[in-house]
């Protein structure tokens, strides 16, 4: 059962759920190609590198959840040092995005998640970051004007 899954409160449904893109592996892919590349001299070591920066990678790729229910946004990264979000969605204010050109290629971006007060929690390598901001806003539009 997945963090959102367990933390759901009553009467309330996961409508959107995302994840990390899988550039988190870019880091890896590259040091084992120069480990590979090396393998006479310092190959080794940048072998032991890709592997774990892999380790890492996989840990926060799949630790990693985006969700969004019909009350609030629920974010949380990471494993042992754990960051999460959770936001009424009648005190979300804004939900920016930010993608480089790799990002825009790619389909992966930064979010931050800006709340009443001021609060803002940003969260990076997220795929598909425009179609979590529309969930969001789809949402709080719902909330705001029920039919």
């Amino acid at each position: 059962m997945s963090y959102i899954e367990k933390n759901l409160l009553n009467g309330e449904n996961i409508l959107y759920s995302g994840k990390m893109h899988w550039v988190v592996f870019l880091w890896p892919i590259i040091w084992l190609i120069i480990g590979l590349m090396l393998l006479d001299s310092f190959g080794g070591l940048f072998i032991l590198i890709a592997l774990g920066t892999s380790i890492a990678s996989l840990i926060n790729y799949t630790t990693s959840e985006f969700g969004i229910t019909n009350k609030r946004v629920i974010v949380k990264v990471g494993f042992i040092r754990r960051n999460s979000l959770e936001v009424l969605l009648s005190k979300v204010e804004g939900i920016q995005v930010n993608q480089g050109i790799l990002g825009r290629i790619l389909g992966f971006g930064s979010i931050t998640v800006t709340g009443t007060g001021g609060t803002k929690d940003p969260f990076h390598k997220i795929a598909a970051p425009l179609e979590f901001r529309k969930s969001v806003q789809e949402q709080i539009a719902a909330v705001q004007d029920p039919i």
